[in-house]
């Protein structure tokens, strides 16, 4: 009898084969090849083998986020900021899917040994704790991220806060107590008795100092740019642009057209860095008519700009500086009354044959907060020229009366002058919208009379903080710039699109951190132009546009 001798070998390689059939019958593979070489026969493809890698692709499972990377950059002004990179596993490889910078806003006065310590703690936090805790999770899961995003912040925050009661209550058992030594009768006789009141000033209301600066947790740029890559990711895995992606998280069940926000265009500038007396018009902008194409306004602007400039250089005297634009593409000029800007408008769309307040209105960014001189109590509009917010209200009224198509303010009054912006909304009634400036404070109820509002994308607002701020807002809601912008990301368009927002204020026609933006507008409206699910709101216009004529009708 007869044995058949098996080597070792032989033994291994038939161990082996039997494991990989298991392995692979176990994963489906074989049905799974045998139906994309079927598909692959019919389809009869050109590249086969690419045919076969997307077939298999979609197979694999969804990507998750394998690591977060955070880095140092610079804005456009020359500071450092926070980019954040997602990295995800898709097919067995890792990859980076998408990075954010949004843009930091810690006021003009933060020394910058403070900002080079709010972007390494940002950094530290992307990269060690946030890395940690985002690990293996879905990037599609947009409101689960955030709220983790949320939580994480909120922790740090109280964490800040405890260390700040800590150090005050240090301080203050550090200062022994003064004491007091009794008074003498002589000097109680002297005791000042309370000053007694002018008739004319007992209803006289007192100055309201400034509120104390909302303060920024050191780190918290590390939130809104992870929020915002984790969001492109989601894009991106998607297959979708990231407008579409953004309403899909707004109101998945809505299938409705989009519109484009009608985009509002800075012009001038005669603010506190002009050369001339007037501080109080920090921006006048440009409202354009609603279902003006995008290609349409930019060319009306930059018409407008040019006749302006050869205005100006015209009856400029010999040896003065000639009109230019700054990097930010605003022309500053040198006024000494709010009338000289207007007036200049008003001429340069006369020689245009453009109709001013029927084809453009105009919204003039006040910026009146950084105006306020505390010494003497009173905003100063113009070198040495000091008004009361009472003052302010008169002279308001005076010009939108005098200028039909001035149809917005923003920010015309500080937020403490309470009195003063409901008196100025009973004034002005209809006829001009009133903004303020929501970024810093966004659940806070608006301000009696304002009937719309301006918010900037910084520091820790989540993606998911912005759908909610949009969903819940009532009244004109603009999505505005800030003047720090990174230059390389456009996904403000994209934000402002998915969300369905009325406005965006991006700025002047110039420099890449603004351009790019116009840039991605006008791609997202050919797009949708191209996909025929662009809506034109020329029949209902937004809130913010007024038509001047018919209230006065309606007055009289």
């Amino acid at each position: 009898m007869s044995y058949l001798v098996i080597s070792e070998e032989d033994q291994n390689f038939g161990h082996t084969k039997n494991a990989a059939a298991d392995f692979y019958r176990a994963n489906n593979v074989p049905e799974e090849l045998e139906c994309a070489l079927a598909e692959a026969f019919f389809q009869n493809p050109e590249d086969v083998n690419g045919y076969l890698a997307n077939y298999f692709a979609k197979l694999s499972p969804a990507p998750l986020i394998s690591r977060l990377n955070g880095k140092e950059v610079y804005d456009s002004r020359g500071q450092r900021c926070v980019e954040a990179e997602v990295y995800c596993i898709a097919c067995n490889k890792e990859k980076r899917t998408a990075s954010a910078t949004i843009s930091s806003h810690l006021g003009l006065t933060t020394n910058i040994e403070e900002r080079e310590r709010h972007v390494m703690i940002a950094v530290q936090w992307i990269t060690e704790p946030l890395n940690k805790m985002l690990e293996k999770h879905n990037p599609c899961d947009q409101a689960e991220v955030d709220r983790k995003l949320s939580e994480f912040l909120m922790a740090r925050d109280l964490e800040a806060k405890e260390i700040r009661n800590k150090e005050k209550e240090e301080s203050l058992s550090a200062c022994e107590p003064e004491v007091e030594l009794p008074s003498s009768p002589l000097e109680k006789k002297k005791e000042k008795k309370p000053d007694k009141k002018k008739k004319g000033n007992v209803s006289e209301k007192p100055f309201c100092p400034a509120e104390p600066p909302e303060p920024v947790l050191p780190g918290c740029l590390a939130i809104g740019s992870v929020s915002l890559a984790v969001a492109k990711t989601g894009a991106q895995i998607t297959g979708i642009p990231l407008y579409k992606y953004i309403r899909g998280l707004k109101n998945p069940v809505d299938k409705s057209n989009f519109h484009m926000p009608v985009p509002l265009v800075t012009l001038l500038s005669c603010g506190k860095t002009s050369t001339g007396k007037l501080k109080l018009l920090e921006e006048v902008i440009l409202i354009p008519k609603a279902g003006d194409q995008l290609k349409q306004i930019i060319t009306m602007a930059m018409q407008l700009q040019q006749e302006m400039m050869k205005i100006v250089n015209t009856s400029a005297k010999s040896g003065t500086t000639q009109a230019i634009l700054r990097d930010s593409g605003v022309m500053p000029v040198s006024f000494d009354r709010p009338e000289q800007a207007f007036d200049l408008i008003t001429e340069a769309c006369s020689n245009l044959e453009l109709k001013l307040g029927v084809e453009i209105h105009l919204a003039v960014n006040c910026a009146a907060p950084n105006l306020m001189d505390y010494t003497k109590e009173k905003y100063e509009i113009a070198t040495g020229v000091f008004k009361s917010a009472d003052d302010l209200v008169a002279m308001y009224t005076t010009l939108i009366g005098k200028y039909a198509a001035v149809v917005a303010l923003i920010d015309p009054f500080r937020k403490e002058d309470v009195d003063q912006w409901e008196k100025l909304s009973t004034s002005v009634g209809d006829g001009c919208l009133l903004l303020s400036d929501m970024t810093f404070k966004p659940h806070v109820p608006p301000l009696p009379g304002v009937k719309g509002r301006l918010l900037k994308h910084i520091n820790e607002i989540t993606v998911s903080e912005l759908i909610h701020i949009t969903g819940n807002e009532q009244g004109s809601l603009v999505l505005g710039t800030v003047c720090n912008e990174a230059c390389s990301d456009d996904s403000l368009s994209d934000i402002a699109v998915g969300l369905g927002m009325d406005y965006i204020k991006v700025g002047g026609l110039r420099c890449g951190e603004r351009m790019s933006k116009y840039n991605r507008l006008l791609c997202i409206e050919q797009e949708l132009t191209q996909h025929g699910i662009l809506v034109i709101k020329e029949n209902h216009p937004p809130p913010l546009f007024i038509e001047r004529v018919q209230i006065e009708t309606v007055e009289e």
